[in-house]
């Protein structure tokens, strides 16, 4: 039986300003990617959405960003290896604290938005994201985008490491993501999202916008939390995952 795990980006509101739709996708997903505060997130979400993740048997993550509020993580900045250590480290942190709280404990690390781009394709921001979560413990695994640079590295280390594929995602040629903003950048369509992500699990493959065909290794698929229509999107992929007999669990 093949197996994948569906993960999701959580935790995003902040303050008065809400983002996703948490509640309603929790029960959907095997593994929850939980903003730290950098991008969205502050200490009272994070706590609900741990609590949320917990209730539904949910793998807690740590979702780090660059310190970019106003862009929502996603404008590239310039950052050293030393600095993507101290986010990641930092981060991470206050979820594992949050987790062992509510006695459970921190499961993995998926990098947000730019550091998570900037990092597949920086062999030394790479290597210190996984020093980092090497560093944090205890099995700690750490979801990088699949086949990327940062994968090898990861895969090379000896440390934990899960093949992340984009269900709700246009590619590149290269493997990359395909920039939001682009046509087909972000897949809208319920349907066209569950035959991609059957493609990648069964196949092997992701057809990328001008039509190539290229190889990924999914371990893990991401649904984004802010994708309007999310918790429809989530369904839609875990009925088609039970038709064609996919199990859902984190690995």
């Amino acid at each position: 039986m093949k197996k994948i795990d569906l993960n999701c980006d959580m935790g995003e509101s902040y303050g008065a300003w809400k983002m996703g739709a948490d509640a309603e996708v929790m029960p959907y997903i095997s593994s929850a990617n939980i903003a730290c505060g950098f991008h969205g997130g502050d200490p009272a979400t994070i706590r609900r959405t741990v609590r949320l993740a917990v209730d539904h048997g949910v793998a807690i993550g740590a979702h780090p960003s660059l310190p970019d509020l106003m862009g929502f993580g996603r404008r590239v900045m310039r950052v050293s290896p030393q600095d993507m250590y101290d986010l990641v480290v930092y981060q991470a942190g206050a979820v594992e604290a949050f987790a062992r709280a509510a006695g459970a404990k921190l499961h993995h690390v998926k990098c947000h938005g730019a550091l998570y781009n900037m990092a597949a394709v920086d062999e030394a921001l790479s290597e210190a994201m996984v020093k980092a979560v090497k560093d944090l413990g205890s099995g700690v695994v750490l979801y990088v985008l699949s086949e990327s640079k940062n994968f090898q590295i990861a895969k090379k280390s000896g440390i934990a490491v899960a093949g992340e594929v984009f269900a709700d995602r246009g590619y590149s040629d290269d493997g990359t993501l395909a920039p939001r903003d682009k046509p087909g950048g972000m897949i809208e369509d319920a349907a066209a999202s569950v035959r991609q992500a059957l493609d990648m699990i069964e196949a092997g493959y992701v057809t990328s916008l001008s039509g190539k065909r290229v190889p990924v290794a999914a371990d893990t698929m991401c649904l984004h939390g802010d994708q309007p229509g999310a918790a429809t999107f989530a369904q839609h992929l875990r009925k088609a995952f039970s038709e064609k007999g996919i199990s859902v669990a984190a690995p």
